[in-house]
């Protein structure tokens, strides 16, 4: 019997959405694709539609008069405009949650609160809507904290402060205006230790299946130096997790759903958990409602799993039936920045040496933040500009093959860090 195709709306344009589109693209359900908006690598697979990705109306109309039998949604901000709402309302199938299932991330304080109720371990925390009543807290705390603005700030909002003066200078940003109204409202955290560790997990609201363990590289500089961005590097799987963490970890993502669906809120779609791996075993540092980035560009070239079949599994709550296995090799992803990013950077610089880099065995070069010109160049287009992965029997061969990669790629003002997982070599007792 021959297999029935459906037509794919896929909304983002970053590196996490091209990764996104490529696995898609490789499933036999997978019929015509559209992306909005996508970027300069995602047009060589898709078509864009002309839609804006936030206008909920808008993507379930013209998904439905264009008959389109699934819409993905990549980022966090359509999720929390409702986008997911609309889509199933005008009766499509969606991969994404829900608006209130949103507010996973889309509120830290909300994310708390299903955190407390689920017994879910994280870091201590207070909520401030007023920066005099912040900062006496602050200096309460007497020491580092971690500053966060409660809605979403494009990976940005967070503000891990070594001492008091660093905290303040973080809350006078957040109440400022630095990151928008996102940050009306401020979460003030204790500082939990030990190194960090990504867990994202598909569910259909019932079942959640965890997917391979991920660590990505938040800081700007080498050594885990300068602001945080986006995300600078990852890689899978993650080596140093102790005995019966991923369990841990696995068991703390079933209970937020089981605890949301409790509350009355269905969550279907991708929970990425952020965690912590301390003394005391692993804690929640923050809950993201979609697929990671840059995770995603390692977690998806290791899953050997029909993601089309998955995604519609999460919508239809058959997610259970569907079989996701892991191939034994490793995945190293090495992000191209333009220079100056995470502040301001320039736009426009022709990017060269791409096809040299894919042509070597494993490497995928998935576009962030890239455009195309009338010719077909293809320019940088954002801060973030390209993931590229390599995929390897050992980390050590992965690694070595995605640093070879970049060196083949060229624009000006490119920036990276050359140290991206170093840390799965080090060992878990000199981290």
């Amino acid at each position: 019997m021959a297999i029935e195709k459906i037509d794919i709306l896929l909304l983002g344009a970053g590196g996490r959405e091209h990764a996104l589109l490529k696995k898609l693209s490789e499933s036999p359900r997978a019929g015509k694709l559209w992306v909005a908006p996508g970027n300069g690598g995602m047009l060589q697979l898709a078509d864009v539609a002309p839609v804006n990705q936030e206008d909920a109306a808008g993507v379930a109309a013209w998904a439905a008069a264009n008959g389109i039998g699934l819409v993905a949604i990549g980022p966090e901000a359509p999720l929390v405009a409702g986008v997911g709402d609309a889509v199933r309302a005008a009766g499509i199938p969606c991969f994404g949650p829900n608006g209130n299932a949103a507010q996973m991330e889309g509120s830290k304080k909300f994310a708390k609160e299903v955190m407390a109720r689920a017994n879910v371990p994280t870091a201590s925390y207070q909520s401030f809507t007023d920066e005099a009543a912040a900062a006496d807290y602050v200096r309460q705390l007497g020491g580092p904290c971690v500053v966060k603005a409660d809605g979403l700030a494009a990976g940005k909002g967070v503000i891990v402060a070594a001492n008091t003066e660093e905290a303040l200078a973080g809350l006078h940003e957040c109440f400022t205006g630095a990151f928008g109204d996102a940050g009306n409202l401020v979460v003030v955290e204790e500082m939990l230790e030990g190194p960090e560790c990504s867990l994202l997990a598909l569910t259909d609201g019932t079942t959640v299946v965890p997917l391979a363990t991920s660590q990505d590289h938040k800081r700007a500089l080498d050594g885990d130096l300068g602001p945080n961005t986006g995300g600078m590097g990852v890689y899978s799987p993650v080596p140093i997790l102790l005995d019966g963490e991923l369990e841990q970890m696995s068991a703390v993502m079933q209970r937020v759903v089981d605890q949301l669906r409790a509350d009355g809120i269905t969550y279907s779609g991708c929970l990425y958990g952020g965690f912590m791996l301390t003394k005391d075993g692993p804690k929640v540092l923050e809950f993201n409602a979609r697929f990671g980035d840059p995770e995603t560009q390692v977690v998806l070239p290791r899953m050997k799993a029909d993601l089309v079949e998955a995604f519609l599994a999460c919508d239809n709550g058959t997610l259970a039936d569907v079989d996701i296995a892991w191939g034994d090799d490793w995945a190293v992803s090495v992000v191209l920045t333009s220079a100056g990013y995470p502040g301001s950077y320039e736009k426009g610089k022709v990017i060269t040496g791409i096809a040299d880099a894919e042509a070597m065995e494993g490497v995928t070069v998935y576009h962030a933040g890239t455009a195309l010109d009338a010719e077909g160049n293809v320019l940088t287009a954002g801060g973030r500009v390209l993931d590229v992965t390599a995929v390897a029997p050992t980390f050590e061969a992965a690694r070595a093959q995605a640093y070879a990669a970049c060196d083949k790629i060229d624009f000006e003002g490119k920036t990276f860090r050359t140290d991206i997982g170093l840390k799965a070599i080090l060992g878990r007792e000199n981290l």
